[in-house]
C-alpha cells in the first residue's frame, strides 16, 4: 500500500495549497503594512507571520494530525450544533459572502481599472469584469478533479513568475533603506500587535481549516488510503506551502516599506502595489500588476468555490448537488462583488474579528487534545468562553455610525476599560484563559464526584 507521495506529487500539492491560500488579501495587506510600518516593518512582520503563516500551518496540521476529514468533522468534536454552525459561518465568510467577492474586486480595482479608457463607466466595467471572472472561475470549479492541475501545475507557477519579476525589480533597486522611514502611529507603539491584527485580514487561518478537505481528497486520489499516511502527507504539504507564503509576505512587506522612497503613503495595499509597479515598469506596470493580481485571485476563487461546494454537499447530503452549489456560490459572489471593494472590506472586518478567535482556539485545542489528551470538558469550557467573548470583538469592529445608531458606544468604552487587550482587538484572550481554569475546576469536581460514588 502506498504511504508516501513522491517529491513531485508533494511539490504539486504544496503548489496547489499555496495557490488556494494566496489570494487578494495576501498581496494587499502585507504591502500596506510594510508601507505603514516603515522602519518597524520587521516588528510588524513578526506579528503578521504568527497569524498569517503560523496559525494557518497549525490549522492544516490540526486537520491532518487528528485524522479529520474536514472542518465539520473537526469542529463537531466540540459539539454537533457548534460544528454545523461554525462550519457554515466559516465557509460562507471565506466563500461567497466576503473573501470570494474581495478576490473579484481587488484585481479590478488595482489592475483592470487602471487600463480603462477615459470616461468609461466604472460600475459597468466592474459588472463586465466580474461576470467574465466568475464565468472563468466557475468553469474551472465545475471540474474539481482537475484542481491539482489547474492551481498546482499551471496558475500558481505563472503567478509566482510574474510576481517574482515585480519583487526582484523593487528589492534589488531600492531608493532608500527601510530604516529611513518613520512608522505611522498604528505601528509606532505596538507594531507586533498591529501586525497580529493585520494577519487576521488574510483570512488564512480560516482558509487552512476550510481547504483541508481538498488536500485530503487529492492525497486519496493519488493512491494513499491509510489515515495516518494521509495525515503525514497533509501536514508536509501544509508546512511547505505556509513557508512559501511566509517568504513572499516578507518580500512584499519590504517592497511596501521601501516604496516610501518614491511614493506617498497610500490608503490601501492595492495602491501601494500600483505605485511600485508604475515606478519600476512605467506604463507597463499597470498591465504587470493586473496579471499578478488576476492569477492570484482566480486560483483562490476556484479553490473557495470548490471547497465550499464540497463542504455543503457533505453537511447536507442529498439536498444539493456539487454542481448546483457551485453555480449558486458563483452567482452570489458575482452579485456581492458588484457592491464594491470598500463596502466588502467594511462589512467583513467585524465578522473576521468574531470568527478568528474561534478558529484559533479550535485549532489549538484540537492539537492539545490530540497531543496532550486535553479533556473534552476543558475544551468545551474554553470554546464556550471564546465564542461568548468573540461577540464583543464583533461589536467593537462595527462601523462607528452603527455603534452610535445602536447605542453601543458606552458598552465598548466600558469593555475597553475592564477587559485586558480588548482595545487592541484581543479581548478573547483572558476569557479563553478563564475558560481553561473553569474547565479544569469542573474536571476536578467531576472526578471527585465519580470517585465518591
Amino acid at each position: 500500500m502506498k504511504t508516501n507521495l513522491t517529491w513531485g506529487e508533494t511539490l504539486s500539492i504544496t503548489s496547489m495549497l499555496f495557490g488556494l491560500f494566496f489570494g487578494a488579501g495576501n498581496l494587499i495587506f502585507p504591502a500596506f503594512m510594510g508601507q505603514e510600518a516603515g522602519s518597524n516593518v520587521w516588528y510588524a512582520l513578526a506579528g503578521f507571520l504568527i497569524t498569517g503563516v503560523g496559525m494557518p500551518m497549525l490549522a492544516v496540521t490540526a486537520l491532518g494530525i487528528t485524522g479529520s476529514s474536514g472542518l465539520l468533522n473537526l469542529s463537531q468534536r466540540i459539539g454537533r450544533r457548534f460544528g454545523l454552525f461554525f462550519t457554515c459561518a466559516l465557509y460562507l465568510t471565506i466563500g461567497p459572502f466576503f473573501a470570494s467577492p474581495r478576490c473579484v474586486t481587488v484585481p479590478f480595482e488595482i489592475g483592470a481599472k487602471a487600463l480603462l479608457p477615459a470616461g468609461f463607466n466604472e460600475q459597468l466595467a466592474l459588472f463586465l469584469f466580474s461576470l467574465a471572472f466568475m464565468a472563468a472561475a466557475l468553469w474551472f470549479s465545475l471540474r474539481p478533479g482537475k484542481i491539482l492541475v489547474w492551481t498546482g501545475k499551471i496558475l500558481t507557477p505563472i503567478f509566482l513568475v510574474v510576481l517574482g519579476i515585480l519583487l526582484t525589480a523593487a528589492l534589488t533597486q531600492p531608493t532608500s533603506p527601510v530604516n529611513a522611514f518613520t512608522p505611522t502611529p498604528a505601528y509606532t507603539s505596538a507594531p507586533v500587535l498591529q501586525g497580529l491584527l493585520d494577519g487576521y485580514n488574510t483570512m488564512d487561518t480560516l482558509a487552512g481549516l476550510a481547504f483541508g478537505i481538498i488536500v485530503v481528497d487529492v492525497i486519496r486520489k493519488l493512491g494513499i488510503k491509510d489515515s495516518g499516511a494521509i495525515a503525514k502527507n497533509t501536514i508536509k504539504a501544509g508546512v511547505f506551502s505556509c513557508l512559501l507564503m511566509g517568504i513572499i509576505y516578507i518580500l512584499v512587506a519590504l517592497a511596501g516599506a521601501e516604496s516610501r522612497g518614491y511614493a506617498p503613503i497610500n490608503g490601501n495595499g492595492g495602491a501601494v502595489l500600483a505605485s511600485i509597479s508604475s515606478y519600476y515598469f512605467s506604463d507597463a506596470g499597470a498591465a504587470l500588476l493586473a496579471l499578478i493580481v488576476l492569477f492570484a485571485c482566480l486560483k483562490t476563487v476556484i479553490g473557495l468555490i470548490t471547497s465550499c461546494s464540497e463542504a455543503f454537499v457533505a453537511m447536507f447530503p442529498g439536498k444539493f448537488t456539487y454542481e448546483q452549489l457551485s453555480i449558486a456560490f458563483a452567482i452570489i459572489t458575482f452579485l456581492i462583488a458588484n457592491v464594491g471593494l470598500s463596502a466588502i472590506i467594511q462589512f467583513s472586518i467585524p465578522v473576521l474579528m468574531m470568527l478568528y478567535p474561534i478558529a484559533i482556539m479550535l485549532t489549538l485545542t484540537s492539537l492539545a487534545g490530540h497531543i496532550c489528551g486535553l479533556d473534552r470538558l476543558v475544551v468545551r469550557s474554553i470554546m464556550t468562553m471564546v465564542v461568548f467573548s468573540s461577540v464583543f470583538d464583533f461589536i467593537k469592529a462595527l462601523p462607528p455610525a452603527w455603534l452610535t445608531a445602536f447605542g453601543l458606544n458606552g458598552f465598548v468604552t466600558a469593555l475597553t476599560a475592564v477587559l485586558p487587550f480588548f482595545a487592541q482587538g484581543f479581548g478573547w484572550i483572558l476569557p479563553a484563559l478563564l475558560g481553561l481554569v473553569i474547565g479544569i475546576i469542573l474536571k476536578i469536581l467531576r472526578t471527585k464526584t465519580n470517585g465518591s460514588q
